[in-house]
């Protein structure tokens, strides 16, 4: 029996660390293929003679600053419309274009309205409830639909950018006074954190 509580005690040390420490470096690989983008010649591992990782994040923050820089001038927003002109000229690749283009105003926008409220909702069954954010219905939809309905975007666990979107009849939901961020963190936690949050409030009285 000790033996096992001490194979526990371990892996829950060493698990979490692990993925932290995989994720990281999987992340610095991906940034780090922008470093593709300079010149051979100019290359960090040809000119210092060793590899340093991480310089691709550097360069990727870069890159992505300066682009927005650019975007806030009316130049700039005159050529990213010049370019969502031309991709939305090509068939097929403006399709996809268009759509992951709404997502991510949608999601990134200082004014997003991405998710605009945070409810409970019966998922998967009858008797179970399931934290969901509530989007928006389409027209059409709406207009087809007898009773007033909302749209839900209803997470997974502990992955919330995948999910399941649906209709659901808003006197069907019960709406939380809880923020999107807190809603997150429970779901990306599987409710530890937030238990954790409710442990240090009572303490705090």
């Amino acid at each position: 029996m000790p033996m096992k509580k001490y194979l526990l005690t371990g892996l829950l040390v060493w698990v979490p660390l692990g993925i932290t420490l995989w994720v990281l470096n999987f992340t610095i690989s991906t940034l780090d293929q922008s470093l593709l983008l300079v010149p051979d010649a100019l290359q960090p591992d040809k000119l210092l003679g060793f590899h340093i990782p991480g310089l691709g994040v550097i360069l990727t923050i870069g890159i992505v600053l300066t682009t927005g820089i650019l975007a806030r001038n009316v130049f700039g927003q005159r050529l990213l419309r010049w370019g969502d002109g031309l991709l939305a000229r090509i068939p097929f690749v403006s399709s996809i274009y268009k759509g992951v283009k709404q997502v991510s105003d949608t999601l990134l926008a200082e004014n997003g309205n991405s998710f605009r409220k945070v409810l409970l909702v019966r998922y998967p069954h009858p008797q179970a409830w399931s934290l969901a954010f509530q989007t928006n219905v389409p027209g059409e939809i709406g207009r087809v639909l007898d009773d007033e309905h909302v749209g839900v975007f209803i997470p997974t666990t502990p992955s919330p950018v995948n999910g399941f979107y649906f209709f659901v009849p808003k006197a069907a939901t019960v709406e939380l006074d809880m923020s999107v961020d807190a809603a997150l963190r429970a779901i990306v936690s599987m409710g530890v954190v937030a238990a954790a949050e409710d442990a240090a409030q009572i303490k705090s009285l």
